[in-house]
């Protein structure tokens, strides 16, 4: 199942069911929670959250992408902070433009 982030700062962010549920206990909602909104108020917060949790990413590379591929295995892994920095900066512009921010609406 696919969860869809809108706000009228950006373009719409589709996720997996899974990621956006990962993202949103980072950010302290209910993972099980089907729709939701970060009103303006709560934007600060959010952000704050969702940095911290970006940061604290196990999965973050320490060194530059190039460095870390490996042509011998083609799979990668796409982690947490990747899959977050969309919605930090959905976050972001929507606060800057005095919007909020819904899901599953």
């Amino acid at each position: 199942m696919l969860i869809v982030f809108k706000s009228a700062a950006s373009a719409d962010l589709i996720t997996f069911e899974k990621n956006a549920q990962d993202m949103l206990e980072a950010l302290g909602k209910d993972r099980h929670e089907g729709k939701g909104i970060f009103t303006v108020a709560q934007l600060p917060d959010a952000i704050a959250r969702l940095r911290r949790a970006i940061a604290e990413d196990p999965a973050r590379p320490v060194a530059a992408p190039e460095e870390t591929a490996s042509e011998d295995s083609p799979e990668e892994i796409v982690s947490f902070h990747q899959r977050a920095v969309p919605l930090l900066e959905m976050l972001e512009r929507a606060l800057h433009e005095g919007v909020p921010v819904t899901w599953g609406v």
